[in-house]
């Protein structure tokens, strides 16, 4: 089937009713963006597992829509005048699921955890002098060089806050124990990879006194139990919203979007101001793309247009092409060179430069998830753009889960690596480059695909010590120019996620992917 051709008609069909009981007023019923394979938000960067994340744990701040942190276990801080000591001290009613009170001897190294795997965290690590607890409710980070980055770190969208024992576990170490500190528990027992996951109210859980707003303030939760209900047909979760069988349908399909509004019953909101930007994310250590001559034939073939129109229909309202390395509409965004992607599309031109690239016929390993929809139609564009400049292609399907698992693999294809896949980051995620994964050039070290560049890192370096937006800004040109002739990644686009939900939900936090706190049922 080609691309989204197989929707067609799907929303009036007949369907089988999927096994689900009725609705209640304390149950929310959830149908997520994909599969919880992972549950670890630190072992993996996906999304549906930092939303897991912030389901159980708590942070020691949140962050307010325009990335102002403020403090949520942590009653506030202080800061020495040479600004190389933060004191932090910690909220008196704060428990673990476990009912063991949280230390400050959890926060040290559930931070240390973190930071060894995102950008914001190991920045901070490369100035860290030694960061301890002083007693009970107080720990200190002592830093080499002034980090004023520090709150906004520790605000970042995985920087959970776990039990020692847990966060002791190597940060390339799945966890096996899911105690949280936020308001719902992880009912591990019910938890079945690829179809369910449910969490129930902590009650012991004491939120603070703000209105909630993104992922800061009281974090109330108004059920007794969220299930997550995996439903890779988009059909099936669109009768199931409609028969009210489910409460809310996390990444309705464009497609059925006139369907869902039309239904009685049924809300349609845009909760999503950022949007995501996609991607083609290519593996740098083996054959063909160990070759950036290869990788910059590519640019002139690839079509954003083509890539939003088959991930996202024809409402183009929803999509935004022009996509360069930050997120379109914040402020790192820039044209710098963008015109190898706004220019004149030239597919025969990106054949030539790969017969000059030195392209030997290797086996292309694409990567496809088979049960989510969005992203296999950017994988369907990228499978026949790479043919059409003469790969070879080898179009592997599986479901995201095990796509997820499969990525993490450094072997060669012909071993059970891979070469190429798409996915999408948050416009967030990519907004700086302080949390943008995909440009990173730290090798081994980075994010899947694992690009070196000691140009780009150093520029990365110049963001951080930049005296100003301005000076920022400049250093942003200057990285996405790299980005063009070091290719660590493509990006194809961006679109904005719709959320379709029962009528009687409201008070969803505004925020670009769900929140479960303060939203109700009437």
């Amino acid at each position: 089937m080609r691309r989204r051709t197989f929707l067609a008609g799907a929303a009036g069909s007949s369907l089988a009713r999927p096994a689900l009981a009725q609705g209640s007023a304390r149950v929310l019923r959830f149908a997520p963006e994909g599969n919880l394979a992972n549950p670890d938000p630190i072992w993996t960067t996906t999304t549906i597992a930092r939303n897991h994340g912030f389901m159980i744990w708590d942070q020691l701040y949140g962050q307010n829509r325009k990335g102002v942190p403020s403090p949520q276990m942590a009653k506030g801080h202080e800061l020495s005048d040479d600004k190389l000591t933060w004191r932090f001290t910690l909220r008196r009613d704060l428990t673990f699921h476990d009912n063991e009170p949280v230390l400050a001897r959890d926060c040290v190294p559930s931070i240390l955890r973190w930071a060894k795997r995102r950008g914001l965290g190991q920045k901070m690590l490369s100035q860290l002098d030694e960061i301890r607890a002083l007693d009970d409710r107080r720990f200190e980070i002592r830093l080499k060089k002034p980090y004023p980055l520090m709150l906004t770190a520790l605000g970042t969208d995985t920087c959970f806050i776990m039990p020692e024992r847990i966060a002791r576990t190597d940060p390339f170490t799945q966890i096996s124990e899911y105690v949280g500190s936020g308001p719902y528990r992880f009912l591990r027992d019910e938890w079945v990879a690829g179809s369910r996951a449910a969490y129930g109210r902590f009650d012991k859980y004491v939120p603070i006194e703000r209105p909630p707003e993104f992922t800061s303030g009281g974090k109330v939760a108004n059920f007794d139990r969220v299930e997550w209900i995996v439903m890779p047909d988009p059909a099936t979760a669109s009768a199931a919203l409609q028969r009210g069988e489910i409460d809310w349908w996390q990444n309705p399909l464009v497609d059925l979007l006139p369907a869902l509004r039309a239904a009685p019953g049924v809300q349609v909101m845009l909760n999503d101001t950022v949007g995501v930007v996609a991607m083609i994310a290519f593996n740098h250590l083996h054959p063909p793309f160990d070759n950036r001559k290869l990788l910059r034939a590519l640019l002139p073939a690839v079509d954003q247009d083509e890539f939003m129109q088959a991930a996202m229909g024809g409402d183009s309202d929803l999509v935004r092409t022009g996509v360069g390395v930050f997120t379109p509409g914040l402020s790192m965004a820039n044209d710098a060179g963008l015109e190898v992607l706004t220019g004149p599309r030239d597919g025969e031109l990106a054949r030539q430069l790969v017969r000059e690239s030195g392209y030997a016929g290797e086996r292309v390993v694409l990567m496809s998830p088979s049960d989510y929809p969005t992203i296999q139609a950017l994988v369907q564009v990228t499978r026949d753009l790479f043919q059409r400049v003469g790969l070879n292609v080898d179009y592997v399907s599986m479901d995201w889960g095990t796509l997820v698992q499969r990525r993490t693999s450094k072997e060669p294809a012909e071993k059970g690596g891979w070469n190429a896949f798409c996915t999408t980051y948050e416009g967030l995620s990519v907004a700086t480059p302080a949390s943008h994964f995909p440009i990173r050039g730290n090798g081994r070290n980075g994010w899947f695909g694992w690009p070196e560049s000691p140009r780009i890192e150093a520029l990365r370096d110049a963001w951080f010590d930049a005296p100003d937006v301005a000076a920022q800004r400049k250093v942003c040109e200057d990285i996405q120019r790299a980005v063009w002739e070091e290719v660590p990644y493509i990006p194809v686009g961006q679109w904005f996620n719709p959320t379709a939900m029962r009528s009687n939900i409201q008070d969803v936090v505004k925020a670009p992917y769900p929140i479960f706190w303060g939203v109700k049922k009437a």
